[in-house]
């Protein structure tokens, strides 16, 4: 137990100082980042695969609904990633956390849709509450937190694609660095034929070796969070995911000094309200060896 809270506390606190790391590079564009960190990623992955000889998975890649599912998948992280970079190299680090805040109820809401899981009157209210929070947020701005709910809605439906996938964490991430591989090679391809590659023509040397690291630093939290998610229960898992944008949020307001006005902090109040309502009304169902959804 102590290990497993370990590994996803660690994967977690890893996640959460991800804008210290993409703010460190904020000279390369948000797309070449993404670009660079497929490509390190996978040859990474692939070193990681070779030393362990775990090729057997490439065998159900084969299969059409796999393969589509992860085609799927690694579409939804692309995208997510490529906001989440240009985010915090934007000033909107705040925006990015609130994000990852609101992806639990997101999760919900797909459960209900899709999976058919019928939700409490306690869940529905939780949900109003967030989207109370979320329509506050919209009317002090002017404008929907795009951001935020993008954010939210790729890696709600990444981990729903995720929930039934075939492969395991480091096979299945293996996968979708392959799928986009193709694309962020040719991207790399084009713009070094035509002077603008970053990594080989305007990048520090100190820039360089941090997209190089991009490979390990994208894979090692994914695989400490596998290793933890199978060693503790799913109730403390549920609650060591807010670690990650917690820090998120006090690196926006405290280092990156991002606004963060009192009428904010009205929506980001509500959200928080309805998050701790949620983990605690969860906490006690599971205390009672209640289920937390039903299936319709």
């Amino acid at each position: 137990m102590r290990t497993g809270i370990i590994s996803a506390a660690l994967a977690f606190l890893c996640w959460g100082l991800f804008p210290l790391y993409f703010h460190a590079i904020s000279e390369v564009p948000a797309l070449q980042i993404l670009a660079n960190r497929m490509l390190w990623s996978l040859a990474f992955l692939l070193i990681v695969l070779a030393l362990r000889r775990q090729w057997g998975w490439l065998e159900q890649v084969r299969q059409p609904r796999v393969f589509w599912s992860f085609a799927g998948s690694a579409v939804l992280l692309g995208a997510n990633w490529l906001l989440y970079i240009w985010a915090v190299n934007n000033g909107h680090v705040i925006d990015a956390s609130l994000g990852y805040f609101i992806t639990p109820l997101v999760n919900i809401m797909f459960g209900f849709l899709i999976l058919k899981e019928r939700l409490r009157p306690f869940q529905w209210g939780v949900i109003g509450l967030a989207a109370l929070g979320v329509a506050w947020l919209t009317w002090q701005a002017g404008s929907v937190p795009w951001i935020a709910l993008f954010l939210a809605a790729t890696f709600g439906a990444y981990g729903l694609l995720r929930k039934t996938a075939a492969l395991g964490a480091l096979e299945g991430l293996s996968f979708e660095t392959m799928v986009l591989f193709p694309l962020a090679a040719a991207y790399i391809g084009w713009l070094t034929l035509h002077g603008d590659n970053a990594f080989m023509n305007t990048a520090s040397s100190s820039t360089r070796w941090l997209l190089v690291a991009s490979g390990p630093i994208t894979a090692i939290p994914l695989l400490l969070f596998a290793s933890g998610a199978r060693q503790i229960p799913l109730s403390i898992l549920g609650l060591l995911q807010y670690l990650a944008p917690t820090i998120q949020f006090l690196l926006g307001v405290l280092l990156f000094r991002e606004a963060f006005t009192a009428d904010r902090l009205v929506g980001f109040a509500l959200i928080w309200t309805a998050l701790a309502l949620f983990a605690g009304e969860g906490l006690l169902r599971r205390g009672r060896g209640e289920p937390a959804v039903k299936v319709s």
